[in-house]
């Protein structure tokens, strides 16, 4: 069995350290959770003991594959949700991620299966992130973030970085979605401002912003 606890320690290994690539401080995990280093440690060595993770004193953690593929589940059933709350319940997408919290800790393999079935199988959830399939695989999307577009090519908005509530209703107060079309016009050198051009018009978005918006050539 794996606690809820567990499942969150896992999961953020798996953020913090590039999809479980790379090695991560306790250090960083302690700011990710919210808690105190020292309880970081009893908790790696928990989840050393259940062969969650790699840990070396010193250098820090990496998740085994069994890891892996706690965290990759939890993801999984996180995006399905967040599906499940925008199309079916009527939730707008920044609503949905502190429920999906809640649920991916749900323990039914069976649920999963019929919820992923009920929604069609989607691909991707509400803010773009793609969803991986039984197995663990995911959909690769060509994409850029908006800082790092062409000046005069036409972009189509693919996802977010920022999942954050303020940030998604800023990009709702200004028409910007998945699926919105978008051409770069100008890139302000002086506070690397961009002057973007959507279907109802011209705005300036600052470089914070730029740095969280997924965009994929058309």
């Amino acid at each position: 069995m794996i606690t809820l606890t567990e499942e969150n320690y896992i999961k953020a290994i798996y953020h913090l350290g590039n999809n479980g690539v790379n090695t991560v401080n306790t250090n960083a995990i302690a700011e990710a959770i919210n808690t105190k280093a020292s309880s970081v440690t009893d908790m790696i060595k928990k989840l050393s003991e259940k062969n969650f993770v790699d840990y070396k004193k010193y250098q820090g953690v990496t998740l085994t594959e069994a890891g892996k593929r706690v965290a990759v589940n939890i993801i999984r059933k996180h995006r399905l949700w967040e599906v499940f709350l925008v199309e079916k319940l009527n939730f707008s997408w920044d609503e949905v991620h502190e429920v999906a919290e809640h649920l991916e800790h749900i323990q039914s393999e069976k649920l999963i299966d019929e919820l992923n079935a009920f929604l069609d199988y989607p691909t991707h959830d509400p803010h773009g992130d793609p969803i991986p399939d039984k197995d663990g695989n995911f959909t690769h999307i060509d994409k850029i973030v908006l800082s790092k577009a062409e000046v005069g090519v036409a972009y189509k908005c693919v996802g977010v970085v920022d999942t954050s509530t303020t940030f998604l209703q800023y990009l709702d107060s200004n028409h910007i979605g998945l699926g919105t079309l978008i051409t770069i016009n100008h890139k302000e050198p002086f506070d690397n401002s961009i002057s973007i051009k959507l279907e109802h018009g011209d705005i300036v978005v600052s470089q914070s912003v730029a740095k969280n918006l997924y965009l994929k050539k058309i």
